[in-house]
């Protein structure tokens, strides 16, 4: 007897038409899923760094876990290491993102903390305040910055190479190229943005991690994420829509400014010093660096917050997994150098691949 059922004109196969079919079938469904999400994970743009996040923490941890897998060197990588990084790069995939750029950030970081410094002992204003004056002038530094760019149309590159100079001038001047110890009322009323022992050990990672999934939705998911990315991608076309690209420029260079008073402010308050030698352009070059191989074109036009976060995790294992080693941090800049290269490299073959409608 036939092992079938026929109904409206269709034939279903019963036990004996099945038997051995359906296991093949579910083995070929779930590998072509699996298939399916590998082939979507590979299309995002925070892969590739993702993967060499994990295999540089894995790597270090499995050979070295004694040391590396420690609650105290946990702090040193994510908070005193990563987040300065993590935190500049968010200002910084903006700027690359709109076309522009902040070579000054890193003198911003230098400058904030002696406002503060300096509206404590000399004006004796309440510490709190101090710290807001602190964050206050690392906006202003970037309106500053979006003024000389967008009104008056110097290039940004040149515009923030002679602002970074002037705040490194001005640090050093006031402060006759002396570190000075951060004010004891600063470090109680600063708690929160970090300093040393539990809990406010971590508050440099957590304000990073929040930071990096705020402006994370902003760029993804607000009108102000996609006129940037329009001033970048296409400027004449941004302006005949009538986006406001100037205005987009400001406010991104304004926030650039502002987290790289942020930053200043929590490595005073987290190594009690104000120092003038401190910031300069290490952390605004590691920043940007985190912001390339984390996937945003230096062109301009698309880049990922995601991506500069997992960036600043790869450079601060790196640095952290070097000293733990034993290695010389002497071939770091080599490293760091390769990195952006390999990553240039392929942001401009997967443009070029993009624009001939061909894909990868």
């Amino acid at each position: 007897m036939s092992g079938t059922v026929e109904s409206g004109g269709k034939v279903f196969g019963g036990p004996e038409a099945t038997g051995g079919g359906g296991g093949n079938g579910n083995r070929n469904g779930g590998g072509q899923l699996v298939a399916r999400g590998l082939g979507v994970f590979a299309r995002q743009r925070e892969a590739t760094v993702l993967v060499v996040t994990v295999a540089l923490l894995l790597y270090f941890g499995i050979s070295h876990n004694s040391t590396f897998v420690t609650q105290t060197n946990a702090v040193d990588l994510l908070s005193e290491i990563m987040a300065p990084i993590a935190i500049i790069a968010i200002g910084e995939v903006l700027l690359l993102i709109c076309g522009e750029i902040d070579l000054s950030v890193g003198f911003i970081y230098t400058l904030a903390p002696f406002v503060t410094l300096y509206a404590v002992d000399d004006y004796h204003v309440p510490a709190f305040i101090a710290i807001i004056l602190g964050l206050l002038a690392g906006v202003v530094a970037g309106w500053v910055n979006g003024f000389i760019t967008v009104t008056l149309g110097v290039p940004s590159f040149i515009t923030t190479i002679g602002t970074g100079f002037v705040m490194e001038g001005l640090a050093l001047t006031f402060s006759h190229a002396e570190p000075s110890p951060t004010p004891p009322a600063v470090l109680s009323a600063g708690k929160w943005l970090g300093v040393p022992g539990n809990p406010w050990q971590w508050a440099p990672f957590v304000w990073a991690v929040v930071l990096v999934l705020i402006f994370h939705l902003v760029l993804t998911r607000t009108r102000f994420g996609l006129y940037t990315i329009s001033a970048g991608g296409n400027l004449l076309g941004a302006r005949e829509a009538g986006i406001n690209v100037g205005r987009i420029k400001y406010g991104n260079f304004m926030i650039t400014g502002f987290m790289g008073a942020l930053v200043g402010l929590q490595t005073a308050l987290y190594t009690n010093n104000v120092d003038p030698s401190a910031g300069g352009y290490q952390p605004m070059f590691y920043a940007v660096i985190a912001a390339v191989i984390g996937g945003t074109a230096m062109l301009g036009g698309s880049g990922t917050i995601l991506g500069a976060f997992l960036g600043a995790i790869v450079l601060a294992t790196l640095t952290d997994g070097f000293d733990i080693i034993g290695v010389s941090s002497n071939p770091l800049p080599i490293i760091f150098g390769g990195a952006i290269l390999v990553a240039m490299i392929a942001n401009v073959q997967l443009a070029r691949l993009r624009g001939s409608g061909r894909s990868l």
